[in-house]
């Protein structure tokens, strides 16, 4: 295969262009990660790579790290196949969400994906406020969001799910999909054209890597039921992984992703949430945080039952979320400050007592 069949163009030439020439450093894609452990595609087949010294040493956060879907430049081995990644080219886009746990860094889901299938099953995990929220980080990523809906032979009223997906989805598409019988997945190929990259994006069990595999014609990922007592997912992709698909589009695979901090969402909130936005504009006072405030037209809404309190309370946590967000980012920078400080007057103590010796 060559690297037109993993999407190059001459978007990522011009990209490459500064890495060029260096000698025995090549283009490729990252098929796969594991632990900073890499496959990726180069016009000379796949190779197996780990980050160059250097890179790690200057990464500043997880983000500027490879991760699947990316375009980077590998310095090759001479007459092996392995390689060290020495760059990250500059991504046409990024699904990103705040790592897990309590350090505040950005994590790459999927890099340079055109589109990000949001997926959610039409069972008992169904949530249209979870869905908010990865309509709000797709929409942040710079790639264009579609949402499917699988799992539609266990509900019984699939017509009120899919309302309540179009309430939350505004303009972006909504379709639904069983991938074990084939529905609605001519849906999905349509959006892979030839180089076209996707990212099956969603919690556990919801079916994103059957419908992998019903693209593909083959098992390529392994598949398990859900439980049944409360339709939650049992974890079966490991890691991430980029596939070709025989119709000569790509997909990303991604784990299920148990929860999904924001990162960065600023424009997808008002984006996701453009009917409060538009309501806002009529409030009383501009800095309105619509908690009935006077003369709020938000709450105005609400009373008058045209807007659902329960979407209103979604945008004011996500916000809450955000703002909490932004405060711990700073605290960051200026901590890192503080380092690269103390590293800069460590370096010219050195330099002026070697000078002096």
């Amino acid at each position: 295969m060559s690297l037109a069949d993993f999407g190059w163009d001459d978007h990522v030439e011009a990209a490459f262009a500064a890495h060029a020439g260096k000698p025995d450093t090549v283009p490729a894609r990252v098929l796969i990660e594991f632990n900073h452990n890499y496959r990726v595609a180069t016009d000379q087949g796949e190779l197996e790579a780990v980050l160059a010294g250097r890179m790690k040493h200057h990464a500043q956060s997880r983000a500027d790290l490879p991760a699947v879907g990316d375009w980077v430049a590998v310095r090759k081995r001479p007459e092996e196949d392995r390689g060290a990644i020495v760059a990250v080219l500059a991504r046409r886009s990024r699904f990103s969400r705040r790592t897990a746990g309590q350090v505040t860094d950005e994590q790459v889901v999927a890099a340079n994906a055109d589109v990000v299938f949001l997926v959610m099953a039409m069972d008992e995990d169904f949530s249209p406020r979870r869905l908010e929220r990865y309509l709000l980080m797709a929409r942040e990523s710079g790639a264009a969001p579609v949402v499917l809906l699988t799992k539609p032979d266990l509900v019984e009223d699939q017509s009120a799910r899919v309302a309540d997906a179009l309430t939350v989805a505004g303009d972006v598409p909504v379709h639904v999909v069983n991938p074990r019988t084939g529905q609605g997945t001519e849906d999905v190929a349509s959006y892979l054209k030839a180089g076209r990259t996707g990212a099956l994006l969603g919690s556990s069990g919801v079916g994103k890597s059957t419908i992998i595999n019903r693209l593909a014609g083959a098992d390529r990922q392994r598949t398990r039921e859900v439980r049944a007592a409360d339709s939650k997912g049992r974890h079966t992709t490991t890691h991430r992984e980029l596939i070709v698909l025989p119709g000569g589009g790509l997909m990303i695979d991604t784990p299920g992703m148990r929860e999904l901090q924001l990162w960065d969402a600023a424009d997808g909130i008002r984006e996701t949430f453009d009917d409060i936005d538009a309501l806002a504009g009529e409030c009383r006072f501009t800095d309105c945080r619509h908690r009935g405030e006077p003369g709020c037209a938000v709450t105005a809404a609400v009373a008058a039952g045209t807007m659902p309190p329960a979407r209103v309370e979604s945008y004011q946590h996500l916000q809450a979320e955000l703002d909490y967000l932004a405060r711990q980012q700073d605290e960051r920078a200026q901590i890192e400050e503080k380092r690269r400080g103390k590293i800069g007057a460590k370096a010219l103590r050195q330099h002026l007592k070697s000078k002096r010796g």
